[in-house]
C-alpha cells in the first residue's frame, strides 16, 4: 500500500530540494495514466480532484478510484481533494478515503480565511489527513484576475492555521494555455523568508518548464499544479485517435490510444521537478 499524505510526500521535498507534481484529474484514463508516469519516473504523484471533475464524478467514487490506484502503486500516490470552498466539502472528502484536502478560502477576508482554513486544517488532522491552504487569490485566464500574496499575511497565515501546504499567488494563473507567464521570484523570496511551510503553485502550466525545474530546486516550492497542460496533450491524443478511424466507435477502444501519449507528456513533467528516483515500495 502506498497511499500517502501530502505532508508525507512534501516534507522530503522541502528538505531535499525538488517538487512533487500535482495532477488535475477528469477520469480514470488520465489518472491510471499519471500514476503509471510515476512508477516509470520512480516519483511520488499527486492525484488532484477538482471542482470541475467533481461536478462529473461524485467523491466518493472518486475517492475509490484514487484509493484502489494507490493501493496498488509502486510509488507514493496522494488522494487530493484541490478547492475544496466548505468544510462539508472538505468533510466529505476525508469521509470517501482522500488522504488530503486543500480548503479554499482565498477570496475571503484574511481573518476569516484563517478561521475556516484552521477548523479544516484540526478535522483534516484528526483524521490523519492533510491540509492545504491559500493565501491570495490566483485568477484565471480570461477570468478573474489575481490578487497577489502579501508575504507578511502570509507568515500570519501559515502560523495561525497549522496548514501543511500553502498556495501562494505570485504571477501564477490557473487555466493558462501557454507557458509565457513567469512567477516573480522576488515574492517568492520574501514569503520563503518568512515561514517554512512548502508553498504550493496553482495555475504550473503557465509557468515555463526552465522555470518550474529552477524553482523546485532553489526555493520551498515542493509542489506545482498541473492541469491545463496534460488536459491539452490528452486531447490531441483523443484526437487523433478519433481521426485515425472514421470507422470505430467503441470508446474504450478510442481512450486506449491516449493512454501511451499521455504517459510520456507526463513523465517530462515530472522529471523536471527533480525527485531522486525512489526504490518500490509495491
Amino acid at each position: 500500500m502506498t497511499l500517502a499524505t501530502l505532508a508525507e510526500v512534501l516534507q522530503p521535498a522541502l528538505k531535499q530540494g525538488y517538487a512533487v507534481a500535482g495532477l488535475v484529474t477528469l477520469g480514470w484514463e488520465d489518472m491510471r495514466a499519471y500514476v503509471a508516469a510515476a512508477e516509470a519516473e520512480g516519483a511520488p504523484v499527486i492525484l488532484q480532484a477538482g471542482p470541475g471533475c467533481r461536478a462529473h464524478t461524485p467523491l466518493p467514487v472518486l475517492g475509490a478510484m484514487f484509493r484502489y490506484l494507490g493501493e496498488r502503486a509502486a510509488v507514493p500516490v496522494v488522494a487530493h481533494l484541490d478547492h475544496g470552498y466548505t468544510l462539508e466539502e472538505c468533510k466529505e472528502a476525508i469521509d470517501s478515503g482522500f488522504t488530503s484536502v486543500m480548503f479554499d478560502g482565498s477570496r475571503k477576508p484574511l481573518a476569516q480565511n484563517i478561521a475556516e482554513t484552521a477548523e479544516i486544517v484540526a478535522l483534516a488532522h484528526a483524521a490523519g489527513v492533510s491540509c492545504e491552504g491559500e493565501i491570495g487569490f490566483v485568477g484565471y485566464a480570461g477570468g478573474a484576475d489575481s490578487d497577489g500574496t502579501i508575504p507578511e499575511e502570509a507568515a500570519q497565515f501559515a502560523r495561525d492555521t497549522g496548514v501543511d501546504a500553502m498556495a501562494v499567488s505570485v504571477g501564477n494563473v490557473h487555466l493558462q494555455t501557454d507557458a509565457s507567464g513567469g512567477l516573480d521570484e522576488a515574492r517568492i523570496g520574501q514569503i520563503a523568508a518568512l515561514t517554512d511551510v512548502p508553498l504550493v503553485i496553482h495555475g504550473g502550466s503557465g509557468v515555463p518548464a526552465a522555470q518550474r525545474a529552477a524553482l523546485a530546486r532553489q526555493t520551498p516550492i515542493c509542489k506545482f499544479n498541473i492541469g491545463t497542460e496534460l488536459r491539452m496533450a490528452f486531447g490531441t491524443a483523443l484526437r487523433n485517435a478519433v481521426n485515425s478511424d472514421p470507422d470505430r466507435f467503441d470508446r474504450v477502444e478510442i481512450l486506449k490510444d491516449t493512454h501511451d501519449p499521455l504517459v510520456a507528456a507526463t513523465r517530462q513533467v515530472i522529471r523536471a521537478f527533480g525527485a531522486p528516483r525512489q526504490e518500490s515500495r509495491a
